[in-house]
């Protein structure tokens, strides 16, 4: 059996050979100094896989998303910024024509366009920005490490920087790369965040096993982020593989299971950023839930702390008050002993042992404040109840939120 190892390495979407990209300002955004329209664009009709919203109202450009990768097959991806296309007249049609724009710049075929858009619901959009903005960008394209920052930039809302990350992975001696660009600052939930993702690797593989890895990654990362509790319209993630490492990757193989464990590593980094950049957040929080009778149960109770309102607020405020904590896990489905929980607030602080046996574990209030003054809190809970294990991502809950929320038109 093959061994496998990845390490990180710059160039974002552009880190796989066969990707190119670009980001331009086409004026959706009233800002000039804002890009607003991101092209990704590979050098070969790649393999492509897709997860989106579970949100019963979801945006047009998922509609053309699914038709398009009925297939298996993509070759671009469109994101503009400032506008959802989502409950707006002629969405779809809209997003159809900006494919064609597309297929036009670069000279691909329109189904092989996958769009995607993020910013106000329920707007009208023009197709005048995307007539300029997309030759633009196709003029643009290049791949390099700037290329994909620029793609990323412009991809961004309230985020308050660029998400990107990309690994090489070897296995038996042969490498090929995965590289993604992300946004998600608000309306941030399971199922999945408002998310839009977009993974480039240069791995070879068919378009079903592709789809088979995405949907067993997407669960246990993107659907265990929780911002502030909105599940967005227009979540979406995309992978393209174009092949062009030569390295193959099958189901049941030792390959498969290395190119899933480095796609998880990737998901994870993106999902850590995409919490800590959370509407005016100050802290990442990650829960770790262990001992849990099954996996969903774990999955469900770590949601479930991250994701309370109260123990967010209680976060801000360095304050550990484990009891919203343990009222969180209580209010959560599942089969399992309460009585057997512990918890542990860990920082680069130190770590206090807070909860046992789902009572008060004496701790020095003094040292859990400065534990908690961090700007990561690990809070770590044992179920005592099997082996299962999962982890949810989240952030503290400050005044800047309501804020940003309060004006987010302007």
């Amino acid at each position: 059996m093959g061994t496998a190892t990845f390490q990180p390495v710059p160039g974002g979407v552009c880190a796989a050979k066969g990707f190119s990209a670009a980001g331009v300002h086409c004026g959706i955004r009233r800002n000039q100094s804002k890009l607003d329209l991101a092209l990704i664009k590979a050098d070969v009709r790649c393999a492509g896989a897709g997860c989106y919203t579970t949100n019963k109202v979801y945006g047009a450009p998922i509609t053309v998303d699914r038709e398009h990768l009925a297939d298996g097959y993509a070759q671009a991806i469109l994101v503009n910024s400032g506008n959802a296309n989502t409950c707006a007249p002629g969405g779809v049609e809209l997003a159809r024509a900006t494919c064609e724009l597309v297929a036009k710049a670069v000279g691909v075929a329109p189904q092989d366009v996958l769009p995607a858009s993020t910013g106000v619901i329920g707007q009208a959009m023009e197709l005048t920005p995307f007539a300029a903005g997309i030759p633009a960008a196709a003029a643009r394209l290049a791949a390099t490490e700037a290329a994909a920052h620029d793609a990323a930039c412009a991809i961004m809302t309230t985020d308050t920087h660029p998400k990107e990350y990309a690994v090489e992975l070897t296995v038996d001696g042969k490498t090929c790369r995965i590289g993604a660009m992300a946004k998600g600052s608000g309306m941030i939930h399971p199922n999945m965040a408002t998310m839009l993702l977009f993974l480039t690797t240069d791995a070879q593989v068919e378009p079903a096993v592709l789809q088979k890895a995405l949907s067993a990654v997407v669960p246990a990362t993107f659907n265990q982020i929780s911002v502030d509790g909105d599940t967005s319209t227009n979540d979406t993630v995309l992978l393209l593989a174009s092949g062009l490492s030569g390295v193959k990757v099958e189901a049941g193989t030792p390959g498969y299971e290395a190119f899933l464990a480095a796609l998880t590593a990737v998901s994870e980094h993106l999902c850590r950023e995409l919490a800590a950049d959370g509407e005016g957040a100050t802290k990442l929080l990650e829960c770790t839930v262990t001992g849990a009778p099954d996996l969903q149960t774990a999955r469900a109770v770590s949601k479930s702390v991250i994701h309370s309102t109260l123990f967010k607020a209680a976060m801000f405020g360095a304050d550990a008050n484990w009891g919203r904590a343990l009222c969180a896990i209580g209010y959560t489905p599942g089969d399992f002993d309460i009585s057997k929980t512990a918890v542990r607030l860990k920082s680069a602080a130190g770590e206090v042992f807070v909860c046992e046996n789902a009572a008060h574990h004496p701790y020095s209030e003094e040292e859990a404040a400065r534990v908690l003054k961090e700007s990561e809190i690990q809070i770590l809970v044992d179920l005592g109840s099997g082996s299962a294990t999962a982890k949810a991502w989240g952030c503290d809950l400050t005044y800047d939120y309501v804020k940003i929320n309060g004006d987010y038109r302007t």
